[in-house]
This record gives structure tokens, sequence and C-alpha cells, in this order.
């Protein structure tokens, strides 16, 4: 080696010959390994120097003796070595990441599901020379050595100024969910939108300097590190809970029923990384899995309800932070069952797209509704008995009630199943008509298409009329009588139901129309004959007249 300050002194580092010819300036390098020879094969050796110290700057030769009697080409070559000063800094930037950070060194950051997590650093160089910084984030999974190959790049600035992601982030990257920015002259910062999972982890920051070589190529010269905070991620699957009550309920048809449900654990608030559903399922006793869907708050807290309860008074609210009401303005018995409030939990990935990231159901809760206790019973008869065709059948229908409420509601409706062709059995029953609770009558299809009238004709009794009877009537007659209850929201609910016991319905022919064929054809007979007898006579007189 020959330092600047004295070019022309040699000072012998190491041989792979000489073990003594080592100067004492760098025997105990030299022993202790970070100054050290290999051979690579049998013309070519490298010189490896650990921990670089700046006194290591000069020029290096490389020297093999000569055996030839004459100099046959180089014999030694020299390369410049400049050790520049260690001026690069690398540290966790103030203040820490967002989250519930405790006051430990490194950090411990928790963040929820789906929230944002920010992480800083800076990095900085107080060199004089011309050199270029690349700073990149990384994660290694928690309790792991720390090293080249358990840190896992996220995301970084390279040495030509490029960003790039690592193989697992790249998608995050370009969705534009992860994102790297520089602030100000020596501060990075990673925001990773819409944490998961699997983000949790140590985080570093590796800071690496770069110059460049009269080659033009970039060498690396300096890389450190900084430990940014340890960081764990909450997931919402493992946090939200669902509780209802207040418990067993017992109610009387007509009366209020009101559920709570409430929505626990350590969640992040609704907002612009998460959001939240809420709805009750009711499945009847007995009845296996959540049930169907009553009525449900979406995450824009729009309300909707389910299939069957669009005609329903129920409301459904958020009566506090994480407090939910459902409320039926007047129960039925048919309301009776195992009710289960449902939460899902949202998170926002890239733009605004809503992720399920987590659901729960609470314990079921029974709820009873006493039974109105209505017993119908309908007799149904045909008017007269006998019925021909081209009159009108009138059928009568006697509706008895025992128990029920006052203001019991009565209606009443006709249905026929007649014989389809070439049957022996009857089709499927068709509404005819009938009378509704609110006296309001409803008209069904006529088989054989004739005019209809439905009426009350007394507090309990209903009448069928068919008019002008044709043989498509024909057919089996039954009357379903219904009792309604109104409650105080004006809504209706069946509260029993009853069917009569057949009524066949025949159109007789009358005894006229039986004779009407026979003397309908006997008098096309009797014409076809006589004219006949006439047309031969006539020509058989003109042919006498021709012959005279």
């Amino acid at each position: 080696m020959y330092r600047p300050e004295a070019p022309a002194t040699s000072l012998g580092i190491v041989s792979t010959k000489d073990s003594q010819f080592s100067y004492a300036v760098f025997g105990p390098r030299v022993a202790s390994g970070d100054l050290q020879v290999q051979r690579l094969k049998g013309d070519s050796v490298v010189l490896k120097i650990a921990r670089l110290q700046a006194q290591d700057s000069g020029f290096y030769e490389c020297y093999t003796p000569s055996t030839d009697t004459q100099y046959l080409g180089n014999y030694s070559a020299k390369v410049e070595l400049r050790v520049l000063p260690d001026e690069l800094q690398v540290s966790a930037a103030p203040p820490g990441p967002r989250g519930r950070q405790a006051a430990t060194s490194p950090s411990r950051l928790t963040v929820h599901e789906g929230q944002e997590l920010a992480l800083g650093c800076l990095a900085q160089t107080k060199t004089k020379k011309h050199t270029h910084l690349s700073v990149s984030f990384g994660r290694a999974i928690p309790e792991a050595p720390v090293g080249r190959a358990t840190l896992q790049e996220v995301v970084g600035l390279h040495s030509d100024m490029a960003v790039e992601a690592g193989a697992p982030y790249a998608e995050r990257l370009a969705s534009g969910e992860l994102r790297l920015s520089k602030e100000g002259t020596d501060r990075y910062r990673m925001v990773v939108g819409g944490a998961q999972a699997g983000d949790s982890g140590t985080y570093h920051c590796t800071a690496a300097e770069w110059i460049q070589d009269p080659d033009g190529s970039w060498v690396q010269v300096a890389e450190k590190r900084a430990v940014l905070a340890h960081v764990d991620v909450q997931t919402l699957s493992s946090q939200l809970a669902v509780t209802v009550g207040p418990g067993e309920r017992r109610i009387g048809p007509g009366e209020p029923l009101e559920l709570l449900c409430n929505v626990s654990g350590a969640l992040p608030p609704p907002g612009r990384h998460a959001a939240y559903s809420v709805g009750w399922e009711m499945a009847p006793a007995g009845a296996p899995g959540p049930g169907r869907l009553v009525a449900q708050l979406d995450t824009e807290g729009i309300g909707s309800l389910g299939p069957g309860y669009e005609d329903r008074h129920i409301a459904m609210e958020k009566v506090a932070s994480r407090t939910y009401r459902l409320r039926l303005e007047a129960a039925r018995p048919a309301d009776a069952g195992t009710y289960r409030c449902l939460a899902k939990a949202y998170v926002r990935g890239s733009g605004t797209r809503l992720r399920e990231a987590a659901s729960a159901r609470s314990r079921p809760l029974p709820v009873h509704v006493r039974e109105e206790g209505v017993v119908l019973e309908a007799v149904a008869w045909l008017a007269g008995g006998t019925v021909y065709r081209g009159e009108t059948a009138s059928l009568l229908c006697n509706i008895s009630v025992r128990g029920g409420p006052p203001g019991l509601r009565l209606a009443a409706s006709w249905w026929v199943e007649r014989p389809e062709e070439g049957e022996l059995s009857t089709g499927p029953a068709q509404l005819v008509g009938g009378v509704g609770q609110d006296g309001v009558a409803e008209l069904g299809v006529r088989p054989g298409g004739g005019p209809v009238s439905v009426e009350l004709v007394g507090p309990r009794s209903h009448r069928l009329r068919l008019h002008g009877l044709g043989p498509e009537d024909e057919g089996i007659y039954h009357c379903a009588p219904s009792a309604w209850v109104q409650h105080a929201d004006y809504s209706w609910y069946q509260a029993g139901s009853a069917r009569s016991g057949p009524v066949t319905v025949y159109p007789y022919t009358h005894a006229v129309d039986t004779l009407f064929v026979p003397l309908l054809v006997g008098t096309g007979v009797a014409l076809v004959t006589g004219a006949s007898v006439l047309a031969t006579i006539t020509c058989c007189f003109m042919k006498r007249m021709r012959k005279r």
C-alpha cells in the first residue's frame, strides 16, 4: 500500500507466501482476519478489507515476483481506494406512526384492520462527495432475526430514483393503497392504506449511500438500518362482538316489541377506513339456522325491511354510538321465534371499495307472542239443492266464531276445484270471489266466464251467486273464512282460518231441452225427404211434357 502522504513508501499488507510480510501497522488486522488474501485460482487472488478505516485510503499494489530470466510483461498493478467518511445517518422520524403507541424503544404500534399505517424515516448524509441515497422500508415477521434473508422489502426509493415495491406489495402500490413520499430534504414517509393481518411485524428503514465511479456505474459505499416500530394489526374478526337484550320476551298480540343490539370490541370508528352494518334475523321456534332477515341498517345508515315485512310498521334505528334498536309496533303470533342480531364490519380498500372483514351473530333471543285463541267453523251449501243451466246458482256460507279479541273482523272467499279433462281427480283450487275483512269484494275467475256476485247477507253469512249457469261451471266449491285483527298501527294480521265442506255444483238440463234435439232431427229428416219426393215428381212431369 502507498499512502497519499508518502506516495513513494510501500507498506506490506499481506502475502500468499510469506506470513511475516505484513508491516506492524497491519499485523493485528491480518491476525484478526480483517485483512486477508484469498486465492481464487492459480493465477488469481482477492484482497478483502473488513471494517474499513479512514487511513485505508491510498494506492494498493498487487505484486508477483518474477521467476523468469527476463521480464515478459507486467508483474504488478495498482488501484486507488478512496475511503469516504461515514456520514450516513438513519433513524425513525418523530413523531411516531399513527395509532396507540406505547412509550418504549423501539416503539410498539397497534392499528386496527382497515386503518392507515404510516411510518416515517430520517435518512441523511453529510459527505462532501456527490452521492445518492436509496431508502427502503422493510418488514420482518415478529421475533425474527433481522437480516437480508428475513427482511421483506415493502417499498423503496432506489438509487435511480424509481419507486418499487416488493413482490407481495406490488399490486397495492399499483392501486395507490401503498405510497412512499419524500418530505423535505431528509424525511421519508411510507403509508399503507387498509392495514391487513399480514402487515404485522417489525418495520425497518434501510438507507444506502451510492457514489458514481469513473466508469459511470453507481456503487454502494454505505448502508445503515434503523428499527421503526413493532406493528400489531388487530383483526376485526378478533374484536367484533355482539350482545342483545333485554332478555327473553313474552308479549301479547298487538303489543310493541323492542329489542336492543350492542356492538362491542376494540373497533375503529366508522368513517374513512371502516364501516358497519347491523341487522336482525328471526327463525320460528325449533327451526334450524339463523332465519330470515327482519330489518337492517346498511353501511350508509339506510334502513330496509326483509321479505314479508314490507307492509309492517317496523323501525330499525341507531340509538347510541354502538347500540341499535329493532321495534315492531304491533307484534303478531307469527313473530314468535328466536331473534339474532347480525353485525358485519367492512374495511375500505383502494378507492371507496368496501371489503367485508368480519361478521358476528349474537346468541339467540327467544320471543313469545300469545295466541289469540280464535276458532272458526264454516258450513256451506247450495240453495235449492238443484240448479239448471241458465239459472242462477246461490251458494251460502255460515261462519261460527269462538274466542278472539273485541273488534274481530271476518273475511270469506269462495274456491272451486274443477275435474280435469280425462282425469278422475280435480285440479288445483281457483279463487272465484270473496269479501275481505274491510268489506271490499274481490272477484277471481269464474270457470264459465259469466257474471259473479259476492255479498254479505248477514253478520256471519256470505253468499256467492253464479248467474247464467253453464256446463263449464260444474265443480266442487268450498268456502274459506278467516279472522283478522287490526292493531293500533292500522296493520292487519290473520288470527285464524277454516274451510267448509265441499259443495258440488252440477248444472242440470231441463226436460224441454231433452226433446228439442230429437224434434230438430225429425224435422230436418222430414224436410229432406219431402224435398226429394217433390224433385222426383217434378222431374217426371217435365219429361212427359217434353215428349208431348
